[in-house]
Order: structure tokens, then C-alpha cells, then sequence
């Protein structure tokens, strides 16, 4: 188990972050909470990059349709008139779908950001991944006005501007698939010593 310090965990800038300028403000937020950015590219992925970076097993797909039904009861509408269906699996592989087309459409900027546990700073800066529950001050909050439910009419994803790994094994695979060996680079900061 390695050191607390030494956590890795994988950031997308996704195409509407990239589309609205907001690169440099995302990397600025990671690097002034203390973490190290050790890998970054920008790539226009193609559908399989996508494909093969969301997980595909049913418990994964099914929770997607979990979310959209939640956010449809919440907001007082009906999955099955919407979709055809209210099963929830094949809800989830719609919304996983249109989660490819849209992470297809632009370029991403893809970041490995390493520090004190990473993947819950990261996750806590990024805020809720439906915008309009995300806390002001996160970079959701500040820059996501998307409703799951517009998307959802629409027939697209929610541009929801980055997309931060949740686990530990997430992150192994994210940051596998996304970058080699070679492009991950170990590196002190200068503050290294007063931070920590």
C-alpha cells in the first residue's frame, strides 16, 4: 500500500470545459490544493478510447439508469414515456451512449494528479456530478449550469465539464488507459517540505 502522499488519480477536462476555455482555471484549482499534476495531454478520443474508459458491466450500466430514474422522480417526470422503457439497464445503456458521443465530440484534456489522497481531493473540488446539486465553490458548481432532465429530453449527456475518478481501482484503470509509462513523470515540487 503506497503512502497517502503518493495517490494517483485521473482527471478529463471533457469537451465542454475544453469548448469554454476552462482548462487552465481546472488545472490552476489542482495544482493550488497542493497536488502535483504528473502527467497531461490533450486528445481527441476516438469512440472505442471512450468505449473502453467506461466500465461495461451491467451493475455499472444499470446504476446509470438508477440516476436517470432518480432524477426523474425528482423532478416529476417519466422514464418510461421518455425512453420506451423502464428498465433500468437498457436506460443506462442509452445514457451511456450518449456519454461516448459526447465525450467524442471535442477534445478532452487528460491529467494524472497525484498527492495527499488525491482521489477524494479531486472528487470533492469536482462537486456533484449533477450540477445542480453541486456546491458552489467546486468547479461543477461554478461553471455546470446542464439539468439531468434537459439532457435527458435532449437525448445527450450532461455537460458537467470534467470527470474525476471514484475509486482507488477506477483510477488504476483510468490512468492505464489513458497514459503510458513514459508520459507519467515523478517530480518534487518546491513547496514540498512547507506543505507537508
Amino acid at each position: 500500500m503506497s503512502h497517502p502522499k503518493e495517490d494517483k488519480t485521473l482527471v478529463l477536462i471533457k469537451p465542454d470545459g475544453v469548448k469554454r476555455g476552462l482548462v487552465g482555471e481546472i488545472i490552476s484549482r489542482v495544482e493550488q490544493r497542493g497536488l502535483k499534476i504528473i502527467a497531461l495531454k490533450m486528445i481527441w478520443a476516438t469512440e472505442k478510447q471512450v468505449d473502453d474508459h467506461y466500465p461495461k458491466d451491467e451493475k455499472w450500466i444499470t446504476r446509470l439508469g438508477e440516476k436517470t430514474k432518480k432524477s426523474y422522480d425528482e423532478y416529476g417526470r417519466d422514464v418510461k414515456e421518455d425512453f420506451g422503457t423502464d428498465d433500468l439497464l437498457e436506460v443506462g445503456k442509452e445514457v451511456r451512449s450518449w456519454l461516448v458521443d459526447y465525450m467524442t465530440a471535442a477534445p478532452v484534456v487528460a491529467i494524472v494528479a497525484q498527492g495527499v489522497h488525491a482521489i477524494d481531493m479531486i472528487r470533492k473540488m469536482v462537486g456533484h456530478s449533477l450540477p445542480v446539486f453541486a456546491e458552489m465553490g467546486t468547479i461543477r458548481g461554478d461553471y455546470s449550469v446542464d439539468s439531468p432532465t434537459a439532457a435527458n429530453l435532449e437525448k445527450r449527456a450532461i455537460h458537467n465539464i470534467i470527470h474525476a475518478s471514484e475509486t482507488q481501482d477506477e483510477a488504476n484503470h483510468e490512468i492505464r488507459h489513458w497514459f503510458g509509462v513514459e508520459e507519467i513523470h515523478e517530480y518534487s515540487r518546491a513547496e514540498k517540505e512547507l506543505m507537508f
